[in-house]
C-alpha cells in the first residue's frame, strides 16, 4: 500500500453535488443549513463552496455547474453533517423548495439519518448525532 494512502484520515476528501441551476442550488443549502456559499467561477463551470477550513483536513466540497455535473436521484449518496440535530434542517428543507423522501430514522449508536432531493433533483443524505 502507498504510505501516503495509508496516512489518509478520510476515505473522501472532495464531493460536488451537481447543479442545473446553481443560484437555486446555492440559495437552497444556504437556506437550508443557515449558511452562506462562496461562489466561484472556473474555466467552463459555476461552483459554489460550503464553508470550510483548508487547514484542518476534513472532507470539503460544493455545488458545480458544468456540462459533465448531471443531477441524480440514483447515483452515489453524500451525507451531510447535520449536527447537533438533522430535524432542524429537515424542517427547513420543503420550504426551500426541496423534499424530505426519508425522515429523520435511528441508526442506533450511529445517530439519526433522513434522506431528501434537492432542487436539482440529486438524492441527498443527512446525518447527527442526535
Amino acid at each position: 500500500m502507498n504510505e501516503k494512502m495509508s496516512s489518509a484520515t478520510n476515505a473522501v476528501n472532495w464531493f460536488e453535488i451537481p447543479a442545473i441551476d446553481i443560484i437555486r442550488a446555492k440559495k437552497f443549502y444556504e437556506s437550508i443549513f443557515e449558511i452562506n456559499m462562496q461562489e466561484m467561477e472556473m474555466p467552463g463551470m459555476k461552483y459554489a463552496m460550503f464553508p470550510f477550513d483548508p487547514m484542518n483536513g476534513k472532507v470539503a466540497g460544493g455545488l458545480a455547474q458544468s456540462p459533465m455535473h448531471t443531477p441524480s436521484a440514483t447515483g452515489s449518496v453524500i451525507y451531510l453533517n447535520a449536527n447537533p440535530d438533522l430535524q432542524n434542517v429537515l424542517d427547513r428543507i420543503e420550504n426551500a423548495g426541496g423534499k424530505i423522501t426519508i425522515p429523520k430514522t435511528s441508526i442506533g449508536q450511529n445517530g439519526f439519518m433522513a434522506f431528501f432531493t434537492d432542487t436539482e433533483g440529486n438524492m441527498m443524505a443527512l446525518h447527527s448525532n442526535s
